[in-house]
């Protein structure tokens, strides 16, 4: 999943958003100076990532996709994902996109000495394209993936992949929509088991 789903399936609490949206960008063990609602919150989107990567529609929705997409399904998904939840944004929130979205940067916003490098430099770019909630935009999320595929080392299609992904529209709707409420209950289990105190 990516920032919009991981933001969301953190609840209400700021410091697992937080988290969740430093998931990408811290690898191996968090700094213990962090605070521990955001190494919970980075805990939370490594097990949201474990999951949905696991999980029997997600590999029904990356079978769909054709060679040589389907190498690069998990990027793919977890952007087409965000794209629906943004789409259909009331469905899954009770919050405004736009309001909501403009949290999320805000947030990042008043922790940023916390945020690791990588975080701080996509973090501008989130400002200049009003995400996570421009994923609700086809051409925002086509040049999304056209700069993840610049940054990838090797040479691939992910680029090229939105005409595959909006062909694919109806039956990768249909297997988001069998997923995500099951991962909605999951992260919501997960947090009432590890953070029972919160």
């Amino acid at each position: 999943m990516n920032h919009l789903a991981h933001t969301l399936l953190a609840g209400d609490d700021e410091l697992l958003q937080l988290g969740g949206l430093m998931g990408d960008f811290v690898h191996g063990t968090p700094d213990p100076a962090l605070p521990p609602g955001v190494i919970a919150g980075i805990r939370l989107h490594r097990a949201i990532d474990v999951y949905t990567d696991s999980h029997p529609e997600v590999a029904q929705a990356r079978a769909l996709l054709p060679a040589p997409f389907r190498r690069y399904g998990g990027i793919l998904l977890d952007m087409w994902f965000d794209h629906l939840i943004a789409r259909e944004f009331p469905r899954w929130s009770k919050h405004r996109l736009d309001t909501y979205s403009a949290g999320v940067r805000d947030l990042l916003d008043r922790h940023e000495a916390l945020l690791p490098p990588g975080l701080q430099r996509f973090r501008l770019y989130m400002e200049a394209h009003a995400l996570p909630g421009g994923y609700a935009r086809p051409e925002e999320l086509a040049a999304a993936l056209d700069g993840i595929s610049y940054r990838l080392r090797r040479a691939n299609p992910v680029g090229e992949a939105m005409p595959i992904l909006t062909g694919l529209e109806r039956p990768l709707q249909a297997r988001f929509e069998a997923f995500y409420p099951q991962l909605q209950d999951f992260a919501r289990r997960w947090r009432e088991v590890e953070l029972p105190a919160r």
